[in-house]
């Protein structure tokens, strides 16, 4: 290989492929380096442009077959072109690349062209997209991540669009397939996030040293008990079975708690969110009331389960004067906000474990990731994002708070199972 090559500037990009064309010497140390080193094809398109990734092509055919000579036989002869693909770092690049064909007929007689399929075989493009419209780039506004090479080998944002679909439909089937029998999951939370008219419920668990784990998601309201069963009942056959008593936080939907009875049984403690229902209830007050009942409710769940179950309920005989739907409000489902206070967790624990915040702060997570989707095109795409996004955040979950504290739950559930045993074993006598 000749060592003596030219050295073009970096100017016109139009220039650059017509000097290309007319000497492809230049290109030969470029062809030498990807045919060896799949890291030298960014570089050969920061400076050069999809006319040398193509150049490139036709120099890695001409080892191969020679140069073109019309009328003489050889063993491998060229055939004209077709359309292929490569990948850059950050995308895929639509090239025309020469076609070699060996003397004979049937198979076998496609020649490849080493750098092509040097090229070809980079498969970092799928997951280097999803990391950029993960940290909120959208699919409009590309450029602003990838100016430089946007410019040299303009590729459109829809085939942006298309290289996420795809790589996030693999995030959903990991998302679901995925599963959790060697995983120790005391508590279940359970919330669900809405974009449009799209629901999407989403299941978090807690294992027994804190860390968090996305168990699962599903499209469709909390509302919806049927939804939610699926939910649950797929998160059985994947591993979070109903052999042990486990501990589930949820906003207060009905759904939810009847389908936790059928698919967990009844006997598995559920705290009602705090934070939702001090929500629920301020919906029905005035702004000049707000502060001094969310003060008092505030107050009773510090108390334990019989004090603050008799302080809310004075509360609510105090509303029930002037805002009957407050104090209904209040008093529904009014023994589950004591859950924990009746199971005699401490209040690290109680601060964690009494809110749905522990999943809520993934599905803000979610909005900042989706905040530049402008145009929800289906619930599919809803679904994609959600995925994406919860799979992305979990690499960097932090475990919860009071997490040293998280054997205190175990040893009560353990001891709930227990008596449910004995209770059984007792009747059964």
């Amino acid at each position: 290989m000749n060592g003596l090559y030219q050295v073009a500037g970096k100017t016109d990009t139009r220039k650059i492929a017509e000097f290309l064309s007319q000497d492809g010497q230049l290109l030969l140390p470029f062809l030498e380096l990807i045919c060896n080193a799949e890291q030298a094809v960014d570089e050969v398109i920061k400076v050069t442009g999809k006319a040398a990734v193509e150049a490139i092509l036709l120099l890695s055919a001409r080892q191969v077959a020679g140069p073109k000579q019309p009328g003489k036989a050889k063993d491998i002869n060229w055939h004209g072109g077709q359309p292929g693909v490569v990948s850059l770092a950050e995308r895929k690049l639509r090239v025309e690349k020469p076609r070699l064909r060996r003397k004979g007929k049937g198979a076998g007689t496609e020649v490849p062209i080493p750098a092509y399929e040097a090229m070809a075989a980079n498969g970092r493009i799928t997951s280097r997209i999803l990391e950029i419209l993960m940290k909120g780039v959208s699919t409009r506004n590309y450029k602003e991540i990838l100016p430089e090479i946007a410019e040299t080998v303009g590729v459109s944002k829809s085939q942006i669009s298309r290289e996420f679909v795809a790589a996030s439909e693999e995030q959903i089937k990991a998302l679901c397939e995925r599963r959790f029998d060697d995983v120790d999951i005391l508590a279940i939370y359970l919330d669900g996030i809405q974009f449009n008219d799209c629901h999407v419920i989403v299941a978090l668990g807690v294992d027994s040293g804190g860390c968090k784990h996305v168990l699962g998601i599903r499209e469709g309201a909390s509302e919806n008990k049927q939804v939610v069963m699926d939910l649950l009942t797929d998160m059985v056959e994947r591993g979070v079975g109903p052999d042990r008593l486990r501990l589930f936080v949820i906003d207060g939907s009905k759904a939810l708690r009847q389908a936790i009875d059928a698919v967990y049984g009844s006997k598995n403690p559920v705290q009602r969110c705090r934070n939702h229902k001090i929500r629920n209830v301020m919906d029905y007050l005035p702004e000049d009331q707000k502060d001094q009942v969310k003060s008092a409710m505030t107050a009773a769940f510090l108390l334990d389960a019989d004090k603050g179950t008799a302080r809310l309920k004075q509360l609510a005989k105090w509303l029930e004067q002037e805002y009957p739907s407050a104090a209904a409000s209040l008093l529904e489902g009014l023994d589950e906000m004591f859950t924990l206070n009746r199971l005699g967790l401490p209040s690290s624990l109680r601060r964690c474990l009494a809110t749905t915040n522990v999943i809520e702060s993934p599905n803000g997570g979610i909005r900042s990731r989706t905040g530049r989707v402008k145009n929800w095109r289906d619930h599919a795409m809803v679904v994609r994002w959600v995925a994406a996004s919860l799979l992305d955040m979990e690499k960097r979950f932090r475990r919860i708070m009071g997490y040293q504290q998280l054997w205190m739950l175990d040893a009560k559930l353990k001891a709930l199972a227990e008596e449910e045993r004995l209770d059984i074993q007792s009747r059964a006598v």
